[in-house]
């Protein structure tokens, strides 16, 4: 299976930085997620309650980016990918987190991180596999 969704493009402002300057001033960061799901049933059935609704997937991005502040790019996307998988029905996650005009010596439009989780628990994804199990 291959079903996706995807949000690209997602723009945020957040305080994750190693400096004292980033951590004080902040910078703007760009989020791609990519979910790896079985559509089999919301396409039958045409109804959001049986597919992942994109806006909580936002929601969550948003809280995560905006709120708690992390030193490293890294431990953001990570923190990211293991609440998407915790909170949604989802075989995998691939995050592409952009840290825009970073802090380095030498123009650079970006710096990215990407990481892909597989869900570990089965459970999740038990009710979601045929879709006549009503």
């Amino acid at each position: 299976m291959k079903d996706i969704i995807r949000l690209t493009g997602l723009s945020f402002y957040g305080y994750h930085g190693v400096s004292a300057a980033e951590k004080e001033t902040g910078h703007a960061f760009e989020v791609d997620c990519e979910l790896e799901v079985d559509i089999a049933r919301a396409g039958h059935s045409d109804q959001l309650t049986d597919t992942v609704d994109y806006s909580e997937v936002y929601a969550t991005i948003k809280d995560v980016v905006e709120g708690k502040a992390y030193a490293l790019v890294e431990g953001l996307a990570s923190e990211l990918a293991t609440l998407l998988l915790d909170r949604f029905a989802v075989y995998s996650v691939t995050l592409r987190v952009r840290k825009l005009h970073p802090p380095i010596a030498g123009p650079a439009k970006h710096i990215e991180i990407e990481v892909t989780r597989y869900q570990t628990d089965s459970s999740k994804l038990a009710d979601r596999t045929n879709i006549n199990n009503e």
